[in-house]
């Protein structure tokens, strides 16, 4: 008989409660793309002359969209429970199938913008707070609240026009030209092209990567800076890091494994939050730079009133943000094993 310990028993259990949220959102979502005004049938004929009512009620039978709403919502959970997301009513493809291919860019975006705001957010975070009130503290704030006023999508635009058309140092779209593509393994093309030792096709995705992953990230980095900041002056007045000091312990050890570890904690918090909000919500910044992700596919099938698509999106979406939460629980543990989730 295998035995769990708590925290495995905690994460089933979360995992579990995760089931009723799915139905859920798949529910609301099912909801409200009916209350949008228009029809997909309708976009996908268009204004085109010469088509007759018998051909739209035909392929309006066809997609289901006859039949009464609560039938429609009935066959699509079924379909659901059996893991049958759909056929997308534009592109004529599983939607799994749709959703599989667009995710990798997405992730491998995502996770790029989060390693940058990590990378860069917690030190100068942690330097700002160890040179409270110098120039550097005072530089690194209205950085870090520059970073936060900008909203991406004119930060995209921004980047397009001085570093890809003005400077010519970036391209603006894409993620690797004709012909440089890594050869297809994880879908992650930088991964791919370090699996498959592909140096051209590697610096050819770093390139296209650098402009959309940045705009996402500084956002993301000014946040960390000033919550590692304010966490880290809070953390240096403990009665422990006192003591630590009055132990004679090294300065770099008590920040380091003193003082950073515990104010990691609300960094962590807060990079969970943003890794999910990064992976749902970078639709625009998808949409400036023509990133082939699942954001982008999700923006198109809202314009066509792709059904099947959108709401199995917004599923992804719920469920990402569940996962991240409950990593981010399972991280709090690691840096503080007093705390359970």
């Amino acid at each position: 008989m295998i035995r769990l310990t708590k925290l495995q028993v905690r994460v089933v259990e979360r995992i579990i409660a995760t089931i009723p949220l799915a139905l859920a959102v798949a529910v609301a979502a099912f909801v409200f793309m009916r209350m949008l005004p228009g029809d997909p049938v309708d976009i996908m004929m268009g204004e085109a002359a010469g088509v007759a009512q018998g051909e739209i009620e035909a392929l309006r039978r066809q997609l289901g969209l006859d039949q009464p709403i609560l039938v429609q919502l009935s066959n699509y959970l079924k379909g659901v429970f059996r893991g049958d997301l759909g056929y997308s009513i534009i592109r004529g493809r599983p939607v799994a199938e749709v959703i599989g291919e667009a995710i990798p860019a997405t992730v491998e975006l995502a996770v790029c913008a989060m390693v940058i705001s990590v990378l860069v957010g917690v030190p100068l975070g942690t330097a700002s707070a160890l040179k409270q009130n110098t120039a550097l503290d005072r530089a690194t704030s209205a950085a870090s609240f520059l970073g936060i006023s900008m909203p991406p999508f004119w930060l995209g635009i921004v980047a397009i026009l001085v570093l890809a058309m003005n400077l010519g140092w970036l391209p603006t779209s894409g993620r690797a030209p004709y012909g440089y593509e890594p050869r297809h393994i994880t879908g992650l093309f930088i991964l791919d092209s370090i699996l498959t030792w592909d140096p051209e096709a590697l610096a050819a995705s770093l390139r296209h990567l650098v402009l959309p992953s940045l705009t996402l990230a500084t956002g993301v980095t000014a946040v960390v800076v000033r919550i590692t900041r304010s966490s880290m002056l809070d953390v240096m007045r403990a009665d422990y890091i006192t003591f630590a000091r009055a132990k004679g312990v090294p300065e770099r050890a008590v920040t380091v494994k003193h003082a950073l570890r515990n104010a990691m904690i609300p960094t962590a918090t807060l990079v969970g939050l943003e890794f999910g909000s990064l992976l749902g919500g970078n639709m625009i910044v998808e949409t400036i730079f023509s990133w082939p992700g699942l954001g982008r596919v999700v923006v198109d099938a809202i314009f066509a009133q792709d059904y099947p698509v959108v709401q199995a999106a917004v599923m992804v979406y719920a469920l990402t943000y569940v996962g991240m939460n409950l990593i981010t629980d399972i991280v709090y543990t690691v840096l503080n094993p007093r705390m359970s989730i």
